[in-house]
């Protein structure tokens, strides 16, 4: 029984009326782990953060039984986008993202790789490492990692292997700043099976020869509307898509996965009611 209450969970939760009213909400739903958008994710510019902001955050913060806070980007962001007007509002977006980040104390910032929009995956993934490493330069001695999301691999969508990521990783010179999101929808979509006990040794096994398992700090917990192998980004409410509660089940009874957090990003209404019902379900399943 001891393991139900060691693994921190929760869901994405939504940032409307203030960004520290995400936090009286998660908390109120019960939520140990928490993602939130640091500012609206489908625009360009944002009003900055205010000092009531950021103190009224970390107070709630605080206050709550939240261990665990984790940003996601913008959307709009495109590390390797073939557009250079694109690329350079992508690269200043980006900056701006970690510097709030850093402001409310968020160790980490989840994020896309991009998109290489005809320009070749080689290419694409040399133009990320280049956008993170810009970005770091501008943001030297911050706290805040940034966290490469594994991708279904939709489109021209980088990231949706393991060796990718690795590659990204290898190219970016503060490699310390670097960590690693597993999206369970995505990497389903992907090619990567975790569906039975074996199938999803290998794929971990695999993780941790290729990226390493010291780099994972957070997994987005979805089923998948998809079947495996689609290359199709889209989210499921756990058990009832093409993954499975025995998908699930392996990850929740890993020991190695025990301390890192899982966070749902399945389809939600205003209240986040079905956020609970998942969690009741991923809950059941720890043996």
């Amino acid at each position: 029984m001891g393991n139900k209450f060691q693994q921190l969970l929760g869901a994405h939760t939504s940032i409307a009326g203030g960004i520290w009213r995400a936090v009286k909400k998660a908390d109120k739903l019960g939520f140990t782990a928490m993602q939130i958008f640091t500012k609206n994710s489908n625009r360009w510019q944002a009003k900055p953060l205010t000092e009531k902001d950021i103190w009224e955050f970390k107070e709630k913060l605080k206050e709550s039984k939240i261990k665990f806070v984790v940003a996601h980007d913008s959307y709009l962001i495109n590390l390797c986008a073939k557009d250079e007007t694109i690329l350079k509002k992508s690269r200043e977006a980006f900056i701006d993202e970690l510097q709030r980040c850093e402001l409310l104390g968020i160790p980490y910032l989840n994020f896309h790789p991009g998109s290489h929009g005809g320009m070749g995956e080689r290419k694409g993934i040399k133009l990320i490492a280049e956008s993170i490493n810009f970005a770091h330069e501008k943001t030297k001695g911050f706290n805040v990692s940034s966290m490469l999301e594994l991708t279904a691999g939709q489109g021209t969508t980088l990231g949706y292997t393991f060796e990718q990521i690795a590659e990204i990783i290898e190219l970016v010179d503060e490699k310390e700043r670097m960590s690693v999101c597993i999206d369970t929808a995505h990497i389903f979509a992907a090619g990567y099976d975790i569906r039975t006990p074996e199938s999803y040794e290998k794929v971990m096994s695999n993780f941790d020869s290729t990226i390493g398992l010291e780099r994972l700090k957070c997994f987005h917990i979805n089923d998948s509307k998809k079947e495996l192998g689609s290359r199709v980004d889209r989210h499921e409410h756990i058990g009832k898509g093409f993954i499975g509660t025995g998908g699930f089940a392996n990850i929740m009874n890993d020991k190695r996965l025990l301390r890192v957090p899982k966070i749902l990003e399945t389809p939600k209404g205003k209240e986040q009611k079905e956020d609970l019902v998942n969690l009741r379900v991923l809950k059941s399943l720890i043996r």
